[in-house]
């Protein structure tokens, strides 16, 4: 049996992150439920998801360390996730320009009976985007799977970003620096 970690991800953000980490591990996903209870607090909410995804995956390897994790956006305490389709993501990125949101992500590490959780929150300003840039970034780069409707690392986080504070890979789904303190 395989010690190595154990990542509950489909994100290739995250792949990349751990790659980029070093970190000895391997792909297992499952569909999970990613609902969460009505009133959760928010910081919370990512943390409870990820417990879930974690979970999922024991279920079949109960030996096994296992990384998993959830990232929201939060704009005005109200939690923003994928874009349904094209107006959606529109909206989103009209509702994000010119304001500073939060990306919080979730993390569960969990082996047996032990379990590590946190989350990391990082502030984001954008200057004011265009309609113009808002709907090429939306047709060129097509940001369907991501909370918020973009991707920190790709067009619209070099043109749109003003400030972050917090950590830029948190942004892109994985605090890896707190990650690998507490691995």
């Amino acid at each position: 049996m395989s010690a190595k970690l154990i990542l509950a991800s489909k994100s290739p953000r995250r792949k990349q992150l751990l790659e980029l980490a070093g970190i000895d591990f391997e792909i297992v996903t499952k569909e999970t439920d990613e609902s969460y209870p009505e009133g959760m607090n928010i910081p919370e909410v990512p943390v409870y998801i990820a417990l879930k995804k974690a979970k999922d995956i024991q279920a079949d390897h109960p030996e096994r360390k296992i990384l998993a994790a959830d990232t929201i956006v939060v704009l005005d305490d109200r939690i923003i996730g994928k874009p349904t389709d094209r107006e959606d993501a529109i909206q989103i990125l009209s509702s994000l320009s010119g304001r500073t949101h939060k990306v919080i992500t979730g993390v569960v590490l969990l082996k047996a009976n032990q379990v590590i959780r946190f989350s990391d929150i990082t502030e984001v300003e954008f200057h004011p985007i265009t309609q113009e840039d808002i709907e090429y970034y939306i047709d060129q780069f097509k940001p369907y799977d991501k909370a918020g409707a973009y991707a920190i690392q790709e067009w619209i986080g070099a043109i749109a970003i003003k400030r972050i504070n917090g950590c830029f890979y948190n942004v892109m789904g994985l605090p890896v620096s707190r990650l690998l303190r507490s691995l």
